[in-house]
Formats: structure tokens, sequence, C-alpha cells
């Protein structure tokens, strides 16, 4: 699915050299950046600011190697460019978006703002569809749970989804990969922007349920494969 609806995820298409060599640049610069933050702290004696940065440096490069080595041992599986499932687990299957790996790779530089918000639904709406079709077998026992800052309450109900309470884990994650998301938040809108956390929402439904709104998640993806911004 990396490549459907012409939709191509760049890093995925590449060699497996062209794919380790990228990686190796990235562990570079995270590396680079610890060192320089690790020498500003130790010149001005502001140890926090060090840890901090390296913190922030890591959350925003983990996911470059995280993501293709799940991938690889599939415990990610990609439905969409910009959609992914971790295996079930007692039963739940957990959803996401697409992460700033993905972002990177898949968004076009001449895009707008409004043709990546656009592509970003539309491609969470293919990822879901090809879900369903995978899982159509287990639709009695799998809850299929997402958590998200971008799809709103009244689009998840529309897709079969009720809003559930978040968990604070999750929440904290969030918080502590917030320069991470920031970074995501503004490559979508093409300018410097700050998400709101607090707007952050979980949704869940049984896949028989979510299968019962196929039509309406079909017909809204290709109401969006449509439009030109």
């Amino acid at each position: 699915m990396l490549g459907s609806n012409s939709v191509k995820h760049r890093f995925f298409i590449k060699s497996k050299k062209q794919q380790l060599q990228i990686q190796l640049v990235v562990v570079g610069c995270l590396m680079l950046l610890i060192t320089l933050a690790a020498l500003f702290s130790w010149t001005t004696k502001l140890y926090f600011i060090g840890i901090i940065a390296a913190s922030i440096s890591l959350t925003v490069v983990a996911p470059f190697i995280d993501v293709p080595a799940m991938k690889q041992k599939g415990n990610l599986i990609y439905h969409s460019p910009l959609f992914v499932s971790e295996k079930p687990r007692n039963g739940v299957v957990k959803i996401h978006g697409g992460s700033l790996f993905d972002y990177v790779f898949v968004l076009e530089s001449k895009m707008n703002g409004n043709q990546r918000t656009n592509l970003i639904l539309q491609q969470f709406l293919e990822g879901l569809l090809h879900l369903i079709e995978s899982n159509k077998n287990d639709r009695d026992e799998l809850t299929i749970r997402g958590t998200s800052y971008i799809i709103n309450e009244r689009t998840a109900n529309k897709m079969g989804f009720k809003v559930v309470k978040t968990d604070p884990l999750q929440k904290l994650i969030l918080i502590f990969n917030y320069f991470n998301v920031m970074i995501t938040y503004s490559i979508t809108k093409k300018k410097i922007s700050f998400p709101n956390i607090n707007h952050t929402i979980t949704f869940e439904c049984k896949l028989n349920e979510l299968i019962l709104h196929q039509d309406f998640i079909d017909n809204l993806n290709t109401k969006l494969k449509k439009i030109k911004t």
C-alpha cells in the first residue's frame, strides 16, 4: 500500500543501501547536535539546557530509525503511506497517522498547507479502508483505537468511532514529544504552527462497526481525491 493512489513513500522505494545511508546521515546529525549541546552546557555550566536539547533532538530523530525498523520486524503495518497500524494486542489494533518521518518522505515541497491537510486526511481514509479489507475475518473480535489532534470528534463519529477518555500515559508521551509534534504540524501547515495537545482525542470502535460505515469512508475518500486546492 506504500504506493497507493500514486502517493509514494520516497524512503521505502529506495534500495536498502540508500535507506541505510539516509539513516546514517540522520544518526550523524543527532550525534553532532548532542555534542554541541554537551559542549554548550559544559562551557556555560547550564547543564539542564544540554539535557533538554539532547532530549528534543532524540525525539525528532527517533522516528527515522524506529519506524523503518518496526516495519521490517512486522510490528508496524503500512496501509497507506500516511497510515499505519500496530500488530493486534489483546484484541486491540492501534492505528496512527503519519509520523514526522513519513511526512518528510511523502509530502511534496510544492504542496500548500491546504493540499497537505487534504492529502493527510485522504491517506488516513485510504489506510482505514485497507485495514478493513485486511481484517474482515476478525470483525467480531478486533477493536480499532487511535489518538489524534487532527481528527475531530464529529469526523470520528461519522466514520463509526466513539470518543473515549485519552490514556494519561498517551498524553504524557505527546507532551514529551511536543517538539516533534510541532515540527510535524508545521510541515502540514507549511508554516510555524503550535498544535494544542488539549484538543487530542482518543477514538475507538469494533471492526464490525467500522465496516458498517465503510461506504461513508469510501465516498469521503473518493471526494478528497478529486479536490484540487
